[in-house]
């Protein structure tokens, strides 16, 4: 009989437990039906044990760390474990209610061994549609009754057969119901993974093994978050974010203002001072920004060196005012939190680049646009909602380049290839590539952010457009520079062109485009340290102008030659070096100044 307190059964089991919860991710992912989730894989998987605390979540999207642990609890609450039955599936969606936004919704099927719960299985998958105003999701939306289909939680499954009523409700209140049911289906059926694989593990160690090793698991990833945060100085880090607009009231920049305070192995996110929450729907609830402040403690921790479960974040208290953007209340909007969310990880990492610089990269392309387009598609004639998400430039990190066109640090998601996307509607992509020029500047350079063109075959179709850093760039740390911001267009069939904002609902054409460059990624250290062949590789590579390596980087490039001059480098960089005077500052925020 193996100890209980075996640190060999606790190491083994937490792997296990850690590819549990990636296999039903494997599995989710391979059996859902829409683009957003299959192919840009906006999901996340989770273990929960018997009082609803995460013990295991799949590698997906960080910035789904603490919706899952706000969401699980909450269904509980309705639907308590001493009530659950064998085959039972709960769904719940509700922004106010442990949820973060319409169309992220919870599945949870409790796995009984012995007759006793010993786990939940967890999955949230982004749904392409939830029947609000708009296809997807719509940035016009001023309450969250604009926005779809609330289910507080529900039961999906009663004893593994299907509670016909809901799901009739789900269908006859979304666009696309094959694929909206589709992906509800993927996470019953990853559930069930979860199901086998648990009871397989309390087979092979027994359940009274598998309970006091997650225990032990949970304390012990709690005692190894401390020993990271202790050693951290003591210290008070501010730091304040942006976004453009809240994509109704186009004149109000929305600021994020964040205090932590590390002291010992206790740390405090305070977001007093925060705007209020906002007419249109990119307001937080708490769930949402508690997930962010998690995902930020896990970056400077260590990340994946510790087990993730609710251990790492015992020691984190936040203050977050009610009725603000970080804490909305009903009925606010909530559909386009996500951008919010990566901007709220931006600010909290600002924050804590002082605490701990070698682990936080510059600021990464705030937030690069996300597109619906749906309608009714005269070829298939049936409707239609397409996703497309750009990526963005990576901030630049110590010692390495950032990334070129990739999902932003929390979310993690992929790109959906061209085909998947041209099938799923009648549409083209006509032009796919780098913004050119549009990392910021540094020792180590910002990602360059992606630029795209897309045309509407035929029809009429709705266009929701959602993205940020179109006024604010993204910034430079410790001497590295801001990024270029993005920027977007509506081109009509005869040829006139309409600069569009950040975000926006629109209504497309046969034989209309649109284009967008999103935002690079700040740059990371003095550009003028910056090796000069690295600076002629930028140059060649079409990732940097000829221009910007002169003034800039103070690299002098022969153009017929295209090789580095030595001399004239050494020069240009000292008298850059001069006119700019020593690196006084911490944050280089483009228009906004230097701070």
């Amino acid at each position: 009989m193996m100890k209980k307190s075996d640190p060999i059964v606790m190491e083994v089991i937490n792997n296990r437990l850690q590819s549990i919860a990636n296999e039903m991710e494997d599995s989710l992912l391979k059996m859902a039906f829409s683009v957003i989730v299959k192919e840009m894989k906006d999901a996340s998987t989770a273990i929960f044990d018997a009082k609803g605390r995460t013990i295991a979540q799949s590698a997906a999207m960080p910035c789904q760390l603490g919706f899952l642990s706000s969401s699980v609890p909450a269904i509980l609450e309705d639907f308590p474990v001493s009530q659950a039955k064998e085959g039972d599936v709960y769904l719940q969606n509700d922004p106010f209610n442990g949820g973060s936004h319409i169309p992220d919704v919870t599945a949870l099927t409790p796995i009984f061994y012995e007759g006793e719960v010993v786990a939940f299985a967890a999955s949230m998958v982004h749904l392409a549609d939830t029947g609000g105003i708009a296809p997807g999701v719509s940035t016009a939306a001023t309450c969250v009754y604009q926005e779809g289909l609330c289910l507080p939680p529900v039961k999906f499954y009663d004893e593994g057969k299907p509670v016909k009523d809901i799901h009739e409700i789900i269908k006859q209140n979304v666009r696309i119901p094959d694929e909206v049911m589709g992906d509800l289906e993927a996470q019953v059926a990853c559930g069930k993974v979860g199901i086998d694989r648990i009871q397989t593990l309390c087979d092979e160690y027994g359940k009274d093994v598998f309970l006091d090793t997650v225990e032990g698991l949970l304390d012990h990833s709690e005692a190894l978050t401390r020993q990271a945060l202790e050693e951290i100085p003591d210290g008070t880090y501010t730091f304040t974010g942006y976004i453009d607009n809240d994509g109704v009231e186009f004149d109000k920049q929305i600021t994020l203002k964040l205090s932590v305070t590390i002291k010992g192995s206790d740390i405090l996110f305070d977001f007093t001072g925060s705007s209020p929450q906002t007419k249109g729907p990119i307001n937080c609830v708490k769930a949402s920004t508690l997930s962010t402040i998690e995902y930020a403690v896990k970056v400077v921790t260590g990340g994946d060196s510790i087990p993730t479960n609710d251990g790492c974040f015992r020691m984190i208290q936040s203050i977050l005012p009610e009725g603000s953007i970080v804490n909305a209340v009903k009925p606010a909007p909530t559909g386009s939190r996500g951008l919010t969310v990566q901007l709220l990880s931006s600010t909290c990492l600002g924050a804590l680049a002082k605490a701990k610089p070698e682990m936080v990269n510059a600021c990464s392309g705030a937030y690069a646009p996300l597109l619906y387009i749906g309608g009714y598609n005269p070829a298939t004639q049936k409707s239609f909602v397409s996703n497309d998400n750009g990526m963005c430039g990576l901030g630049a990190r110590p010692g390495k380049d950032g990334i070129d066109a990739i999902s932003s640090d929390s979310q993690n998601v992929l790109a959906i290839p061209v085909e998947a996307f041209e099938m799923s509607g009648p549409l083209r992509v006509l032009k796919y590539g780098l913004a050119d020029n549009s990392g910021g500047a540094g020792k180590y350079r910002g990602g360059l952010g992606s630029c795209k063109v897309i045309r509407l075959l035929d029809g009429e179709v709705s266009f929701t457009f959602r993205g940020d850093g179109f006024f604010v760039p993204p910034w430079g740390l410790f001497g590295g520079g801001a990024a270029k911001v993005g920027t977007g267009y509506i081109k009509r069939k005869n040829g006139d062109i309409i600069q569009i904002p950040s975000k926006g609902d629109y209504v497309l054409y046969a034989g209309d485009e649109i284009g967008y460059e999103s935002a690079g990624g700040g740059g990371y250290g003095d550009p003028l340290e910056r090796a000069p062949e690295l600076v002629l590789q930028d140059v060649l590579d079409e990732r940097v102008s000829y221009e910007t390596a002169e003034q800039v980087y103070g690299v002098s490039i022969d153009r017929k030659t295209n090789t580095v001059d030595d001399a004239v480098t050494i020069v240009t960089r000292d008298d850059l070096r001069l006119k700019r005077g020593p690196i006084a500052w911490t944050y280089d925020r483009g228009i906004l100044g230097k701070e």
